[in-house]
């Protein structure tokens, strides 16, 4: 490339300051530093909303839906376990126990009519006088055969973990995406800058 020509196209860049796309860097960053906050204080938001709608019977599947839709929506909204957080990031405690207490009470319910029927059967078996004495085992084997067992409730089914993308296409994301092109730009010019000067 000759001098004259290197000239020209240095008087064509020359306006164009490399500290112009430095100081867009900053202005993007700024920006997004902004709006990934915001992403995350809405989610802490969205996530109260599921703990509220847990603990007060509500619906909590369009809170948890909601929730959802916005991590995998937006950076910066996180739920995954990691190891500074607790280990699943959402619970829904309060369904579960309610879920566990109903299990109890249909148990205890059903071993009640059990134990009547249990009663009936031994007093048949075992009429009064000294055959009455095998009544209490008698009762006992029939409860214990014949009784309602408590079924387990998996807990894994209350307990949820989201992640959030790397990059979204919201505010956040294209700040950051601007941010770097305009860094790449000012390191391009200012390099530019540089090896035209060294040349001319």
């Amino acid at each position: 490339m000759n001098k004259r020509h290197l000239h020209h196209v240095y008087r064509r860049l020359e306006p164009i300051s490399p500290w112009f796309f430095l100081a867009l860097t900053v202005v993007f960053l700024v920006i997004s530093i902004g709006a990934l906050r915001q992403n995350n204080i809405r989610m802490l938001e969205l996530r109260e909303a599921v703990y509220t709608a847990d603990k007060q019977n509500k619906d909590v599947e369009g809170a948890l839906r909601e929730l959802r839709e916005y991590i995998y929506a937006h950076m910066n909204t996180d739920l995954s376990a990691n190891s500074n957080g607790i280990y699943p990031p959402i619970q829904l405690k309060y369904r579960y126990e309610r879920l566990v207490a109903a299990e109890k009470r249909r148990v205890s319910k059903a071993n009640d009519a059990i134990y009547t029927k249990a009663q009936a059967y031994c007093e048949r078996r075992f009429p009064t006088g000294r055959a009455a004495n095998g009544r209490i085992p008698c009762i006992q084997q029939y409860v214990s055969e014949n009784g309602e067992k408590e079924q387990t409730i998996p807990d894994a089914l209350y307990k949820f973990d989201f992640v959030s993308p790397r990059w979204s296409p919201d505010l956040a994301g294209w700040s950051v995406v601007a941010a770097a092109l305009c860094f790449i730009l000012f390191l391009i010019r200012w390099a530019s800058n540089w090896w035209m000067k060294s040349q001319l």
